[in-house]
């Protein structure tokens, strides 16, 4: 078994890497059944890439072209090429802030998920903590979800509630929601490596192994 290929995953992200770290640490101590393969981000010097560094781990930013919100079309193929040739099984966005679309998803078709901090459908977009708490809601929460051609519109993976308590600030909702996303988030990609995940239209099939 030990020659057997490792689950191999690529991650994206534009900023300081919290759930990458979770998600990295996990494969290191064998919860997660997978590598990291590749790191790549769109801003040079993101604390994403100094995490991966500072574990050994493949590491490059790649310039994200002419665009504010999404990658230009040298900048996609160039992702492309360098996730391919990385051989990644599994693309995980790790607070990317550019929406993937087009030639990207067809790509890795199925292959491409975020973790969003609110319990969706509700609050897609910026800022979804802050949505929740202006809205009045009572609880809210982190869903995994692979990534489709709409934005937060993907089949969902899971989803973890976190309670919005009185006296809530942005700050410290938006501080139990993280810790929320860097339990569910590993674990989710430790099942996908598994193969205990199935996609059937919208719904997300769990236990396919049995």
């Amino acid at each position: 078994m030990s020659g057997e290929r490792k689950y191999r995953l690529g991650v994206l992200g534009s900023g300081k890497g919290s759930n990458f770290v979770a998600i990295a640490d996990a494969c290191a101590a064998g919860s997660v059944p997978a590598e990291v393969a590749v790191v790549i981000s769109d801003v040079a010097e993101a604390g994403i890439l100094d995490r991966a560094r500072e574990r050994g781990l493949a590491a490059q930013f790649i310039a994200p072209g002419k665009f504010r919100t999404k990658l230009d079309e040298t900048a996609e193929a160039a992702y492309i090429r360098a996730l391919q040739e990385a051989e990644v099984d599994l693309v995980v966005l790790a607070g990317f802030m550019r929406i993937l679309k087009g030639e990207f998803l067809r790509a890795f078709a199925q292959r491409v998920v975020n973790i969003h901090p609110a319990l969706l459908p509700s609050f897609p977009g910026l800022e979804a903590w802050k949505q929740a708490l202006d809205y009045g809601v009572k609880v809210t929460g982190v869903t995994v979800h692979f990534v489709d051609q709409g934005v937060d519109t993907g089949p969902i993976l899971a989803q973890q509630t976190v309670p919005v308590l009185a006296g809530d600030t942005a700050g410290t909702l938006h501080a139990r929601i993280q810790e929320a996303e860097r339990v569910l988030y590993p674990a989710v990609v430790a099942a996908l490596a598994r193969g205990e995940v199935g996609v059937q239209g919208r719904q997300t099939v769990w236990g396919m192994k049995g």
